[in-house]
């Protein structure tokens, strides 16, 4: 039987895939490419509802899917079934129908459907004390990166957000089975660990930890040369907390620190929990701590009540910090949240006005960071080959091409960055 994955969305639903990849092969299946091995016997697809518009591409994908592939079987699993299940019971086009609670079960359900050809929908919801979930992922295909989930679960309840709602509490992987991890991983010959979440700034509190104790197990795994950090709440991730990441050598001068709004009283609509001044001093910290860091961000525009003004000030306050990138993203109106209920929502054409002038801004702040790196000679993890040439990543996320006719795939070598090209830099060895 041959069973192909289409994952949306991020860091840790690629984790989880990649899970239940293996999971799926150790009980006989292959597994196969997804863009390019059709025909299946089944196909996964772990959804993502962040926004809107994930849960139309969602949707839009199961379609394709059922017209193109009449007798695979379907799985809809993930975020948007665990959020929405009555929208999600009702896409027919899904065989079976799962949440983002026990992935093991998910083999199970596919195979009562296989055998009965009733369809199946198991939708349980989150609840206070439930444990994390036990997986590992011990392979990324050709990736010299790993990515590491130890935390799932937010209990932020920010106005916009409907994650608590799809993932639930907060737990976190026991540090031992971290270890464990992170020591195989090593010796599957990575170089890199990316360490992800859901909110993983809360990693660790149900066991007395904080996310640093995390990071030093980590940077203390033999073999493993970098550490790199998934997104980072900055109300949780103080100043001693950059200090032991400097001290524990490894840590990657990459933080991605979610901002959503550079204007407090949006801030405040939000139900954020920090204001523009926390979030400048947490910059200066890590600027202090890691010379030449790159520091990115989430920024939203059009959120319920946002004036012209406000919006000003956050697109001021973002060139005043200088990310070296910006994911920009218009307010999507989310069922379930308390900012679906507020007045003086935003005009779409006026997100997309708005969106518009931030992402360029982005664009000018990314060239500007790059232009930094010119004339540095940086540690270049090479990942892959291309027209171009062979291309890898400095520490910082800096993407680096070199003219090499013997790719030095999965090695770390120093680089002379010579030039912009494109969203990275060209460079010689």
């Amino acid at each position: 039987m041959k069973i192909a994955f289409y994952t949306f969305g991020c860091k840790v639903n690629q984790y989880e895939t990649q899970a239940l990849r293996q999971q799926f092969a150790a009980a006989g299946w292959e597994v196969l490419d997804f863009a390019h091995d059709a025909p299946w016997d089944a196909v996964v697809v772990n959804s993502c509802t962040v926004t809107a518009e994930g849960d139309r591409k969602t949707r839009q994908l199961l379609r394709r899917l059922r017209r193109e592939h009449p007798d695979a079987a379907i799985c809809l699993t993930g975020c948007f079934p665990q959020a929405f299940p009555e929208a999600a019971q009702a896409m027919e086009e899904a065989d079976v129908v799962t949440g983002s609670r026990d992935r093991r079960g998910l083999s199970q359900a596919l195979d009562r459907f296989l055998a009965t050809g009733k369809r199946v929908v198991e939708l349980r919801p989150h609840q206070q004390g439930e444990a994390f979930e036990a997986m590992s992922a011990e392979s990324f295909g050709r990736r010299t990166r790993a990515f590491v989930k130890i935390e799932d679960g937010c209990e932020n309840y920010c106005a916009y957000c409907i994650i608590p709602t799809a993932r639930g509490p907060v737990r976190s992987k026991p540090i031992e089975a971290l270890r464990e991890e992170l020591a195989a991983l090593a010796r599957s010959g990575y170089q890199e660990v990316v360490l992800a979440g859901i909110n993983l700034s809360a990693y660790g509190r149900e066991y007395g930890l904080r996310l640093i104790d995390a990071i030093e197990a980590a940077a203390g795994t033999p073999g493993l040369r970098r550490v790199r950090l998934g997104s980072l709440e900055p109300d949780v991730i103080g100043p001693e907390d950059f200090s032991r990441m400097a001290a524990a050598g490894k840590i990657c001068p990459q933080f991605h620190l979610s901002l959503q709004a550079g204007c407090d009283a949006t801030l405040r609509r939000m139900g954020r929990r920090y204001d523009t001044a926390h979030y400048r001093a947490a910059v200066e910290e890590i600027r202090r701590r890691f010379p030449l860091a790159a520091i990115t961000t989430d920024l939203m525009v059009g959120f319920p009540g946002e004036t012209e003004e406000d919006f000003l000030e956050s697109l001021e306050f973002a060139k005043d910090i200088g990310f070296s990138r910006i994911h920009v993203f218009p307010y999507s109106r989310r069922p379930g949240t308390r900012a679906a209920q507020m007045p003086s929502q935003v005009p779409q054409e006026e997100k997309r006005r708005r969106a518009a002038r931030l992402i360029a801004a982005g664009e000018e702040l990314r060239k500007e960071f790059l232009a930094q790196m010119v004339g540095t000679v940086q540690e270049v993890l090479f990942e892959e080959g291309g027209a171009q040439g062979q291309t890898g990543y400095t520490p910082n996320y800096t993407p680096v091409t070199v003219q090499e006719l013997r790719p030095p795939q999965g090695q770390v070598l120093p680089v002379r960055l010579t030039s912009l090209l494109g969203e990275g830099c060209g460079g010689c060895l």
